[in-house]
């Protein structure tokens, strides 16, 4: 194993103990699905270029499944993923001198059949005016700022976006519960 410490997005060049050897990539959970299919695309076509002819590249890929346990998973009893998703506005007020209420803003997750996508939105409940950075905002009540996507897949729909980066797929793991997928491709 030779580790790689760099920004998987901009990666240019495999460590010096990785030249010459077989090549497998490894890109775990499903990270894959925060990018555009147009970004996952370009950045499988980085990583064929990063890993070299005849690599191989395990990628984890979350199965589209029915629009309330996505919802569920996205909308957690404990909150966990509202804390995560609040917390931009939290940052924004110590980074950006802003002046977000956070008890006036809710998490929100959508299912968007036509993108094939879990939307996070932080939504307004009141008609209020902010600032950020120097700037002022105005929100109406139910007005949403949309902070993140998670794409979900099929393996035809993967497949889709791996073809033209240059990757064939050779194995795939799959479990139903939760759908989720790890994809080998190959070179």
């Amino acid at each position: 194993i030779a580790p790689l410490v760099d920004d998987f997005t901009t990666a240019l060049d495999l460590p010096p103990a990785a030249r010459n050897r077989p090549v497998v990539g490894f890109f775990p959970g499903s990270t894959i699905g925060n990018f555009r299919p147009d970004e996952a695309t370009a950045f499988l076509t980085s990583a064929r270029k990063l890993l070299g002819e005849g690599a191989a590249f395990l990628v984890g890929i979350d199965l589209i499944k029915a629009p309330e346990i996505l919802i569920a998973a996205y909308d957690d009893a404990q909150g966990v993923t509202a804390a995560f998703n609040m917390n931009l506005l939290t940052r924004m007020n110590r980074e950006l001198d802003a002046t977000f209420d956070l008890a006036a803003f809710r998490h929100l997750a959508v299912w968007n059949p036509d993108e094939g996508r879990i939307e996070m939105h932080l939504e307004s409940q009141a008609e209020q005016t902010v600032r950020v950075a120097g700037r002022t905002f105005r929100f109406a009540a139910g007005e949403r700022l949309h902070t993140e996507n998670c794409h979900k897949f099929t393996l035809a729909g993967f497949e889709a976006l791996a073809r033209p980066a240059g990757w064939r797929i050779e194995t795939v793991w799959q479990w139903p519960d939760p759908a989720f997928a790890m994809v080998l491709l190959h070179a």
